[in-house]
């Protein structure tokens, strides 16, 4: 299935990220970063335009790679000196290994059952994986042109999806990895929830840590 305009273009697909996320949009880059040290090496999963890697792990000389279903993203990356593949994560190939596996944003492409891309993320992790999910969603926005591109334009090549997590259905997901789960918290502004899950079981008598 043909992805629609907005994963396309790198540059429509920005300007949506910075109208949804408003002054916060630094931000939710930022807290991930932050949680990545310098010359690791890092796997982006549905990395669109790879602004992560661009504008803040660039400076830090990790060593990146970024999947994505779109060409289009793919050839940016590339084009700027990073390094890409194209690459359909409905398949159930394994994915490249790494110090940290990131997905941002697009965990809701995997409704109704995303376990097993989370499973193969944490097979591939040798530290840890970051995920951040929105639990705020401009498709079920009550301004209905915001909900009516939500519906539209989010579709990366391989289907519409209209399936979107409430912050207490994906805390009930998140569950699951409890045993993993090193700390939970929400972003700047509240639109998006962090998990960073390691790659091991903890201890017996680990607490997770929420912050936000």
């Amino acid at each position: 299935m043909a992805a629609t305009v907005l994963y396309k273009s790198a540059l429509l697909y920005e300007l949506l990220m910075v109208i949804l996320y408003g002054r916060h949009y630094s931000g939710r880059y930022k807290v991930i970063a932050d949680m990545i040290p310098a010359q690791s090496s890092v796997l982006d999963l549905c990395c669109g335009p790879a602004v992560l890697y661009h504008r803040y792990l660039h400076q830090k000389s990790v060593a990146y790679t970024g999947l994505d279903l779109s060409e289009t993203f793919i050839k940016h990356l590339s084009a700027r000196g990073g390094q890409g593949q194209v690459w359909d994560l409905r398949e159930s190939a394994a994915l490249p290994g790494a110090d940290y596996v990131v997905m941002q944003a697009s965990l809701y492409q995997f409704l109704p059952d995303p376990q097993p891309i989370v499973d193969r993320m944490l097979r591939a992790a040798r530290r840890k994986v970051i995920l951040a999910e929105p639990v705020r969603n401009i498709t079920s926005s009550k301004l209905a042109p915001l909900a009516f591109i939500g519906r539209r334009f989010t579709d990366p090549g391989d289907g519409q999806s209209d399936h979107r997590f409430t912050e207490e259905t994906l805390d009930l997901f998140f569950n699951r990895y409890s045993s993993q789960l090193s700390k939970a918290f929400s972003i700047p502004g509240g639109r998006e929830k962090v998990f960073v899950l390691n790659s091991r079981p903890l201890p017996d008598g680990h607490q997770l840590r929420e912050d936000g």
